[in-house]
């Protein structure tokens, strides 16, 4: 049998100054394993070790609250201020144990599609959320140029943690896409109407961290390119975007779409999409291969129904990215890569079929189907040593 290699998938890549040791990005995936507060938990670092050592190159944390009003539920860690730092520092810490595996901090605010009853939902424009039914408090530009500081005294927290990166949460309906989507943004001041406008709080979000911690700490982003709403940003638009975000200086662009009105405006909307065939795997592809020439030398991370490696190998060897990024894959097999890498080239286990998204509602995230498993094989073993005795 002729072995097959996976020479691009396992080859060490760069971001900024930062050398990955392979290709492979764990996707910022929700948890709820923080405890009261923010703090970051024994789990929390314990989910992370199983990362660590299955072999992952880059872990993307799960969206850390860059302020108290930027929460996107219970069990959400946080870093907006220094009380937060020392289980932070345990976490990499321990990250960093594990043959070279590097990992970002990702910072966010949930603008219009935050549910806390402390905070009310705030947005450049108050237009309705048709799925919460909220609608969103108006920002003063005072109010942006407020939570532009809040991002940036995050990143110098995860910097002093010794996170590798920081990526800047732009994607998926929170409050950096909602400054970028014509959908969500009808301001008529420097911060709405033109693609250039819109995009000036990430602008200044990058330039604004890059002077308060140099030129050496990459800072990465996720980017939405697509709604997947009507009357949203569209694809065309979002290319624009990254052009202005590459020309800004950003280490590395991890497109994304979808809002979370697309569950209601769509019968198959992005974040949420089921993969019931190979054809419906790697569905941000395409818009990647459109989006890759404006990158110049920026990394591309691809997201979205990634889980063969052998489609993954060939994505990479034709460059349409640099690298390739997974979250349902490892939420059943956290050693995904070493299996991978060990010769195992038969695709992930996940199914894709969201249950671990219904999860997160009610509390920790966790594979439905992979629990579901393991509690048939304890009572299959429980039976077999019954019958024995």
């Amino acid at each position: 049998m002729v072995k097959i290699e996976l020479k691009h998938l396992f080859s060490p890549g760069k971001i900024g100054n930062i050398r990955i040791k392979n290709r492979i990005v764990r996707s910022a995936t929700y948890e709820r394993k923080a405890i009261k507060y923010g703090i970051v938990s024994e789990k929390l670092i314990k989910l992370y070790r199983e990362l660590a050592e299955g072999g992952t190159g880059l872990i993307i944390s799960g969206a850390i609250g860059m302020d108290p009003k930027a929460t996107g539920g219970p069990d959400q860690p946080y870093l907006y201020d220094d009380s937060h730092m020392e289980g932070q520092k345990k976490l990499v810490k321990e990250v960093h144990k594990y043959s070279e595996t590097k990992i970002a901090a990702q910072l966010v605010h949930t603008g219009r599609q935050g549910t806390h009853p402390k905070y009310p939902s705030v947005a450049p424009s108050p237009i309705e959320d048709k799925y919460t039914k909220q609608i969103p408090r108006e920002l003063t530009t005072k109010e942006i140029e407020g939570i532009v500081k809040n991002f940036v005294s995050a990143s110098r927290r995860a910097y002093e943690c010794e996170y590798d990166m920081v990526q800047m949460h732009g994607a998926h309906g929170y409050l950096l896409s909602n400054f970028i989507s014509p959908y969500t943004n009808i301001r008529n001041d420097e911060y709405g109407g033109s693609i250039q406008n819109r995009a000036k709080i990430l602008v200044d979000i990058y330039n604004q961290t890059r002077d308060e911690i140099g030129k050496n700490f990459p800072i990465t982003i996720k980017l939405q390119i697509d709604d997947d709403v009507p009357g949203g940003l569209n694809l065309e638009e979002g290319i624009e975007t990254a052009k202005i975000i590459v020309e800004t200086g950003y280490d590395a662009i991890e497109p994304s779409g979808g809002i979370g009105e697309s569950i209601i405006l769509n019968k198959n909307p992005l974040p949420s999409r089921f993969i019931k065939s190979p054809e419906d795997e790697n569905y941000f592809l395409e818009s990647a291969k459109k989006l890759k020439p404006v990158m110049k030398d920026c990394p591309l991370i691809l997201v979205g129904g990634i889980r063969n490696p052998l489609s993954a190998e060939k994505i990479l060897q034709e460059k349409s990215a640099d690298f390739i990024s997974m979250s349902r894959p490892l939420i059943y097999e956290p050693d995904l890569p070493n299996r991978w890498e060990n010769g195992d080239l038969s695709p992930a286990k996940c199914v894709s079929c969201n249950s671990c998204f219904m999860t997160m509602m009610t509390g920790e995230v966790y594979c439905v189907v992979k629990k579901k498993l393991e509690k048939k094989r304890l009572k299959e073993e429980k039976r077999n040593f019954n019958v024995k005795l």
